[in-house]
C-alpha cells in the first residue's frame, strides 16, 4: 500500500489565521481547498461599501492562494459566496461571472447574518482540482 502525500498548507499575512489556527489553503489528494476569504489586503478592507469590488478582492485573495500551488482560475471547480444582504446578489453575481464565466464551477450563494468585521459584505471560498483531467 502506498502512502498518500501529506497535506500541503499555505499561510498568508491574515491575522485571523494565526489567532484562530487555520491555513488559508490546504492541498490534499487532487483537491486544493481555500478557506473563507475576505476582501482584505494587508489588513485593510478593499472596496468598503461596494459588494462588487469586495467580491473581486476576496476572489483575488483566494486565487492568490491557489497560485502558491501552481493553479489558476481554470482549476476552480467550486465557489461559495457568503453575503450579508440579499440586495447585493446582482453585484456579487456580476463579479463572479466576470471571473468564472468561461470556467463554470459549481457555485453556492448564501445570505448570512454578518461577519466578524461588520464592514465586510462578502466572504468567498474556492475549491480547485489539481489532477489530470478525466
Amino acid at each position: 500500500m502506498t502512502e498518500s502525500p501529506a497535506p500541503r498548507r499555505v499561510q498568508t499575512d491574515s491575522s485571523w489565521e494565526e489567532s484562530i489556527g487555520f491555513a488559508r489553503a490546504v492541498a490534499v489528494g487532487d483537491r486544493v481547498l481555500v478557506a473563507g476569504t475576505m476582501p482584505l489586503s494587508g489588513g485593510v478592507l478593499q472596496g468598503e461599501g461596494d459588494p462588487y469590488e469586495q467580491t473581486l478582492a476576496a476572489f483575488g485573495n483566494a486565487l492568490d492562494a491557489l497560485e502558491r500551488f501552481g493553479l489558476g482560475p481554470g482549476s476552480v471547480v467550486r465557489t461559495r459566496m457568503y453575503i450579508t444582504h440579499a440586495r447585493d446578489v446582482d453585484a456579487v453575481g456580476r463579479a463572479h461571472k466576470e471571473l468564472f464565466d468561461a470556467i463554470r464551477p459549481v457555485a453556492t450563494l448564501v445570505v448570512v447574518s454578518g461577519f466578524v468585521d461588520s464592514r465586510v459584505l462578502v466572504e468567498v471560498e474556492v475549491e480547485a482540482f489539481q489532477g489530470e483531467p478525466a
